[in-house]
C-alpha cells in the first residue's frame, strides 16, 4: 500500500512551475504554509501567490514577489476587481542565487507573517478575509523541492508520489489505517543540533513523528533516537552513515546495544539532498517511511513501548522543522 500523508501533512514534490493548486479546506489563523526550493542563478523575479480561484484574473490576497535588479526588493500586494493595490516594498533580499532557501508563511490573525531561512522577514497585514483562499500558484524564476501547508485538520489534498493522487487537490486523505498524528502542536522550526525534548504525550500506537531536514556535504553520520526519559534506554535507534551507505536501526537496554539491521528497500539519505521522514508507531513495530516511500520497519524489543517519552537528535545533520 502506498503512504499517504495525514490531512495537512502532504508534501508535494518537484512541482512543475508555474503551478497552480487548490488548498482543500482553505486558509485558517494558526496554520502556515511551508516552501522548500532554490534559487535560479539567472534569476529576474519570482513570486508566490495566495488567492481566491485557480484562474488567470482572479482575486490574489497574498502576493509575495522577490524581484532581483539593480535595486534587489520584495513586493508585498493583494490584487482585487482586476487591479493591484498599494504595493508595500522591502528593500532588502532574503535570497541569493542559486542557493537553497526555506519560505514559511504563518497565517495568524493580523496577517502574514514571513519567514526566510528560519529569519523573520515581513508581516502583511490582512487585506481580504482569509476563507477566500482556496489556492496556491508559484511563478518565476525558481524551482520547488516542497511545498506543505501544516497546522491545521484540512491538508492541501493530493499525495506522496505513488499515492495514486498528484498535487494539492484530492480529498479527505489519511494515513493507512486512518492513523492520524497529535493534531493542533505547532512545528518546531530549525531546531539546534545536537536536539533533545520530550515527545508531547509520549509514543502511543498509531502516533507519527515527521522530520525534516538536509545532509551536509561531508556528512559521516547523524542518528535519531527515541527514549525512555527515566532509564535513558533507547528504544529505537535510526543511524544513517552516509559515508558508508547505510542506514542502521537498533535499541539499547540497560547499556548494551542490540544485533543491527541494516536492510532498507531505498537509502535516502545522500550528501546535500533534502529528506522528511515519518516515524509510526503501531502495536507491533515502527515504521518508517521517507519522502513519500516505506524505508524500513522496526519491531519493539523495548516493552511496553508506551514508556517511549524524548526525542533527541545528533550528528552530520541539519533540520529543518520536527512535528510531534
Amino acid at each position: 500500500m502506498a503512504f499517504v500523508a495525514p490531512p495537512g501533512y502532504q508534501p508535494l514534490y518537484n512541482p512543475t512551475i508555474p503551478y497552480v493548486g487548490p488548498i482543500s479546506g482553505g486558509l485558517r489563523a494558526g496554520m502556515s504554509i511551508y516552501i522548500q526550493g532554490k534559487i535560479q542563478h539567472h534569476i529576474n523575479r519570482f513570486h508566490v501567490n495566495l488567492q481566491c480561484g485557480e484562474f488567470d484574473g482572479c482575486d490574489i490576497a497574498f502576493h509575495f514577489n522577490p524581484r532581483f535588479d539593480l535595486w534587489d526588493k520584495v513586493i508585498f500586494n493583494t490584487f482585487q476587481n482586476g487591479a493591484w493595490e498599494g504595493e508595500e516594498k522591502v528593500k532588502k533580499m532574503p535570497f541569493r542565487k542559486g542557493e537553497h532557501f526555506e519560505l514559511v508563511i504563518v497565517v495568524n490573525s493580523e496577517g502574514y507573517q514571513v519567514k526566510v531561512n528560519g529569519k523573520e522577514f515581513h508581516l502583511f497585514q490582512h487585506r481580504m478575509p482569509l476563507d477566500r483562499v482556496c489556492a496556491i500558484e508559484i511563478g518565476g524564476d525558481v524551482s520547488i523541492d516542497t511545498i506543505n501547508l501544516i497546522g491545521g485538520m484540512q491538508g492541501m489534498g493530493g499525495g506522496y508520489p505513488g499515492g495514486g493522487m498528484g498535487g494539492m487537490g484530492g480529498g479527505n486523505m489519511g494515513y493507512p489505517g486512518g492513523n492520524l498524528p497529535v493534531m493542533g502542536l505547532q512545528p518546531i522550526f530549525n531546531p539546534v543540533i545536537p536536539y533533545s525534548d520530550m515527545i508531547p504525550g509520549g509514543m502511543v500506537s498509531k502516533r507519527t513523528i515527521i522530520i525534516r531536514g538536509m545532509v551536509p556535504y561531508q556528512a559521516d553520520r547523524f542518528w535519531i533516537n527515541f527514549l525512555v526519559g527515566g532509564s535513558r534506554n533507547i528504544a529505537f535507534h535510526i543511524n544513517p552513515r552516509i559515508r558508508e551507505g547505510l542506514v542502521v536501526r537498533n535499541c539499547q537496554i540497560d547499556g548494551s546495544w542490540g544485533d543491527e539491521e541494516t536492510d532498507l528497500n531505498f537509502n535516502p539519505f545522500q550528501e546535500g539532498q533534502y529528506f522528511e521522514i515519518s516515524i509510526r508507531c503501531s502495536e507491533e513495530k515502527f515504521k518508517v517511511y521517507a519522502n513519500g516511500q516505506h524505508m524500513c520497519n522496526f519491531h519493539h524489543r523495548l516493552r511496553p513501548y508506551n514508556q517511549i517519552n524524548m526525542l533527541e537528535v545528533g550528528g552530520d545533520v541539519q533540520l529543518s522543522y520536527i512535528h510531534y
